[in-house]
């Protein structure tokens, strides 16, 4: 009976050292190593659905506000995408113009907005809407721009461009590069 349980305390401890041994070679332990620091920036912070977010400025007035089916916000840089946004910017007057776009990034540290694919501008008070794959916003400045070839629609009026700027506070718009327009007669009722 002593020989049986020497047999069984001897297989019981080397069953524990197997697996203590086992354990220690495993590469899917635990392991030690420093975390990338990088990669934890591109981690999101928040992911919300149906979100609105309002930026003000330092007077405390709405600078923009933007609607989006979803948000995903990443606190390390400061960046927000968004899908589907409706952007309401407001001028020094308080005026608002819409932008939308498929796409878009906004720096909420800075105020910059970058709405992508299929973006547009609207200036209600003034009638007209921009539209171009890209479209850039400095939410301090007030100043929108597009790298990217733009159409500018004043009904009947139309103009095409290779690129464009549009300050809101002073309701200026200026199109550079191979621009193109047709500016219909005015039209005298009798």
């Amino acid at each position: 009976m002593g020989v049986r349980v020497k047999k069984r305390v001897w297989i019981t401890a080397m069953v524990v050292a197997l697996g203590g041994v086992l354990v220690w070679l495993d590469p899917r332990g635990p392991q030690e190593g420093e975390i990338d620091q990088e990669a934890r920036a591109q981690e999101p912070g928040h992911v919300l659905e149906n979100a609105e977010i309002t930026l003000f400025g330092e007077s405390g007035a709405i600078q923009q506000s933007l609607v989006t089916p979803r948000l995903v916000h990443t606190p390390q840089t400061a960046m927000t995408d968004v899908i589907s946004p409706r952007a309401t910017l407001f001028d020094s007057e308080q005026r608002e113009w819409l932008a939308t776009a498929n796409t878009g990034t906004l720096n909420t540290e800075t105020q910059a907005l970058t709405l992508n694919g299929s973006a547009r501008l609207l200036a209600p008070e003034e009638g007209w809407q921009l539209d171009t794959e890209q479209l850039n916003y400095d939410g301090v400045t007030r100043h929108a721009w597009s790298d990217a070839p733009v159409l500018l629609q004043q009904p009947p009026q139309r103009m095409e461009a290779s690129r464009m700027d549009v300050w809101l506070d002073d309701s200026q718009v200026r199109l550079t590069n191979n621009v193109r327009g047709v500016h219909p007669p005015a039209t005298r009722s009798p």
